[in-house]
């Protein structure tokens, strides 16, 4: 029996009417991006023994394996019709002998709105066509047997944000109307999810206090100062510019320094398209060896920022809990 679904409807590359189109990524947030692809082209013994001894006429196949595969990264637009041109930060292609193959590995990382798999996959093909073409005269019967994507991080749907755990999280949300019980409180839970998704980590407390400026500033220092603080204390709510949106100066009152530039790399990366990031006046700092990040009082609005900052969150909650003696 033919199938009743309809499958142009989940190609973000067609229209409404089935045209081919560019996706329009403009209100996407800017991120950093990488992918990874491997290839695997079979040459055969007596080219494999020629690389080995660089006896090809053509001169170092690795070699030319690589810098073909860096050309073809940045040409990736020019190939591929409907993909976006994109200003690539880094290119790493690794070309090695394994037995009578030749293995291919191209790493390729921006910062844009939109991911670089295809970029990543035309690096390795285009390696793997310049193997072809520098061994095919002593093997015409080389093959490309493999051509995938092994890794992507960053995006919306990053699944592989952060690799670190173990970290100890704490969530404040202030809210007048949940706290009266006027208002469903959505925000917490989604935190909590996100929490474990980005970090795989522990939420070992979380609490909902009105708008109030003391109240606030006493429940972030009980937790900060408590037996087994947590690392890292993420509020959502009072981020705003209305009369009672007081969570910025209440986390100012108990701070010991601030972190500025942490919420900018998140309304940076947010633009173009989202503006409105500018409206939050929410602050992050460090109160003993606990980080304390304000987010958003919208659920998605606390998530997407959450989002945005996670690839930097581990390095930095280490750094604090004196852990991380590297600086990347």
């Amino acid at each position: 029996m033919a199938s009743t679904e309809d499958p142009a409807a989940k190609l973000s590359h067609l229209d409404a009417d089935g045209r081919a189109r560019m996706v329009d990524v403009g209100g996407k947030p800017v991120t950093d991006r990488r992918a990874v692809a491997e290839g695997r082209v079979r040459v055969g013994a007596g080219v494999a023994a020629a690389i080995r001894s660089n006896s090809l006429k053509k001169g170092d196949l690795l070699q030319v394996a690589r810098l073909g595969g860096i050309q073809a990264a940045k040409r990736t637009s020019d190939l591929v019709l409907l993909c976006h041109p994109l200003p690539l930060s880094h290119i790493d292609i690794d070309a090695r002998l394994d037995d009578d193959d030749v293995l291919l590995t191209a790493s390729v990382r921006t910062a844009g709105q939109t991911g670089v798999e295809m970029e990543a996959l035309a690096a390795v093909a285009g390696a793997a066509l310049n193997v072809v073409d520098m061994g095919k005269s002593l093997n015409p019967a080389i093959e490309i047997v493999s051509l995938r994507v092994v890794e992507k991080t960053g995006g919306k749907s990053d699944p592989t944000t952060c690799r670190a755990a173990g970290f100890r999280v704490a969530i404040l949300t202030i809210s007048d109307s949940r706290t009266a019980g006027a208002a469903e409180d959505t925000a917490t839970p989604l935190l909590v999810e996100a929490v474990q998704k980005f970090f795989s980590s522990e939420v070992i407390a979380t609490q909902l206090v009105a708008d109030d400026r003391k109240a606030i500033a006493d429940q972030l220092r009980d937790w900060a100062t408590g037996d087994g603080a947590p690392t890292l204390i993420l509020t959502t709510g009072g981020t705003g510019v209305g009369p009672r949106d007081v969570t910025p100066e209440a986390t100012l009152d108990v701070v010991e320094r601030t972190h500025p530039s942490l919420l900018e790399l998140a309304r940076a990366r947010c633009l173009p398209g989202k503006p409105h990031a500018y409206l939050s006046r929410g602050v992050a700092g460090v109160l003993g060896k606990t980080l304390i990040v304000n987010l958003p009082g919208s659920p998605k609005g606390a998530v997407d920022t959450l989002r945005l900052i996670a690839d930097v969150l581990p390095h930095t909650l280490e750094t604090l809990r004196g852990e991380e003696q590297s600086h990347p």
